[in-house]
């Protein structure tokens, strides 16, 4: 069973940072596309970034620029730096485990991440 382990929310101001990291037990990790998606409240889940066991990585257009993900396959982990924030970036953060295209096998419980103006 694979679980996926989030930390590194909080409550930032805007143009601040904050770097998310997600934990992974069980399963085979260096083998996975990893990936980070979010959710505002009242919003559908959308797509962040994802990273493949080979590291080719995808964001989307809305944090282009300013969010990086990266893997540290010897820790079973992936992070997502996040640089100049804005308020429209509040969202819960859930990490996504065995990427097929957008569609993830696993997912992590979330953390919270608040941008205020």
């Amino acid at each position: 069973q694979v679980q996926l382990v989030e930390s590194g929310g909080g409550l930032v101001q805007a143009g601040g940072s904050l770097r998310l990291s997600c934990a992974a037990s069980g399963g085979t990790f260096n083998s996975y596309t990893m990936g980070w998606f979010r959710q505002a409240a009242g919003k559908e889940r959308e797509f962040v970034a994802r990273i493949s066991w080979m590291h080719s990585i995808t964001y989307a257009d809305s944090v282009k620029g300013r969010f990086t993900i990266s893997r540290d396959n010897a820790k079973n982990t992936v992070y997502l730096q996040m640089n100049s924030l804005k308020p429209e970036d509040t969202a819960a953060y859930y990490c996504a485990g065995n990427l097929k295209e957008l569609s993830p096998q696993y997912w992590g419980q979330g953390t919270q991440v608040t941008v205020s103006s």
